[in-house]
């Protein structure tokens, strides 16, 4: 079957190398039963690769059983991956079998195979390179015989690193991989898909489609897309739902794009934008480090000058000063008061220190982490499922990160 054939039967548009690439893999290792690990950001299309390689599989006719790993709460996923006894814990009522022993002689997707706890990922090892598992509460082995294909959008490697994956799990799962390629490193295939939505709403919806004018598809194009094509077809949808004019120009398009200005410079605008607010925050710290340092210099003056000038009266811009370091509007303390203290017999102007102290900014990876979820809650009042969306994480990998670091509120 060519790759136009395969395309039109699995509704796939573009015709980017990458994209071509990943299908022609994903045909080729069809017939094994290697496991097959895919990789790419959130939103391009994951999804349909497993389903390419189980229909031209000698599986084609088993099951095929898509499970999302990061959906399942942690203490039920050993449960609904490979099953469990009658009794095993409060709610067991019956043996109940799991996704491995249904999809014997087929295919079982894991999507979101980042967010598998460790325990999961032990029990998943034991399947992959013997095809025996146990349910929960039972002591009997059982034999399976599923292929499983994998997707991810974690940087596993970076996850074993941080001990949250297990490196001979990720090798027995990258067998072949494959790499979906993020939307905007498919230029071309942008305006294709996006005619390509159009027209599927135009039906769904019973009006024309909606088409873009020469500077809208300019704006399209240089957009980052973050959410890829999940999100192209979502703004394409609210396009065609809310505007009444058929043909949209570059200004309505940028009302649906979000943080687009116009256009979407590449890596140094994005990143910039994203350390702004870090940016801030050290500025204001060295500028009260500054003020610290100012008053510190006033502080080291004063007291040379009360040292030298014991009989003098104390000056309005000495009593200034020793206002700002009391942070008070009271009666400034008498020279006695002020001398009190200071057993010095010798003062050597020469060899004074400076006492200032830099605060030097963290650069542990936990506490940055906890500063952006803390930042993250805060922003939406408590709601876990909308801070977990603004932190680009699942909403189950946030209640395990509030848990790890204990994070109150």
């Amino acid at each position: 079957m060519d790759l136009q054939t395969i395309k039109q039967r699995f509704e796939i548009i573009g015709n980017s190398p990458g994209l071509n690439r990943a299908i022609e893999v994903a045909v080729q290792v069809a017939p094994t039963d290697l496991s097959v690990l895919i990789s790419g950001e959130s939103g391009v299309g994951k999804e349909i690769f497993p389903q390419i390689i189980h229909q031209f599989s000698s599986r084609k006719h088993g099951k095929y059983i898509a499970v999302n790993c990061g959906a399942i709460p942690e203490g039920t996923i050993d449960s609904e991956l490979f099953g469990h006894e009658k009794g095993a814990f409060t709610g067991a009522l019956s043996d109940r079998k799991g996704y491995f022993q249904e999809a014997d002689g087929g295919t079982i997707f894991l999507d979101e195979i980042g967010e598998l706890p460790l325990s999961t990922q032990v029990r998943l090892l034991r399947v992959l390179e013997s095809g025996e598992f146990i349910r929960v509460g039972s002591s009997k082995v059982i034999k399976t015989n599923v292929r499983v294909i994998a997707a991810t959008n974690v940087n596993i490697p970076k996850a074993i690193e941080e001990g949250k994956f297990r490196e001979d799990l990720y090798y027995r799962l990258n067998t072949v991989p494959i790499s979906v390629l993020p939307l905007r490193e498919r230029a071309d295939d942008i305006n294709l898909l996006f005619r390509k939505f159009a027209r599927d709403f135009a039906e769904k919806y019973r009006m024309p489609p909606v088409r873009l004018s020469d500077d809208a598809r300019t704006v399209l194009n240089n957009y980052r897309w973050p959410g890829n094509i999940r999100q192209l077809k979502n703004v394409t949808e609210q396009i065609s739902i809310i505007e009444q004019e058929r043909e949209i120009t570059g200004e309505v398009l940028r009302h649906y794009l979000p943080n687009e200005g116009g256009q979407n410079l590449p890596a140094i605008f994005s990143r910039a934008t994203e350390n702004q607010s870090f940016a801030n925050e050290r500025e204001i710290l060295y500028k009260v480090l500054f003020d610290m340092k100012k008053d510190m210099n006033d502080l080291k003056k004063l007291v040379l000058d009360l040292m030298e000038n014991r009989d003098a009266p104390i000056s309005g811009d000495q009593a200034q000063i020793i206002r700002n370091l009391y942070d008070s509007d009271e009666a400034v303390p008498s020279k006695e008061q002020i001398h009190k203290p200071i057993h010095i017999s010798h003062v050597d102007k020469e060899n004074i220190q400076d006492t200032e102290e830099f605060v030097e900014e963290s650069l542990s990876l936990a506490d940055k982490e906890i500063e952006l979820i803390k930042k993250a809650l805060e922003k939406h009042r408590g709601k876990r499922k909308y801070a977990a969306q603004e932190l680009g994480i699942s909403e189950r990998t946030l209640y395990r990160k509030i848990k790890e670091y204990d994070i109150k509120g």
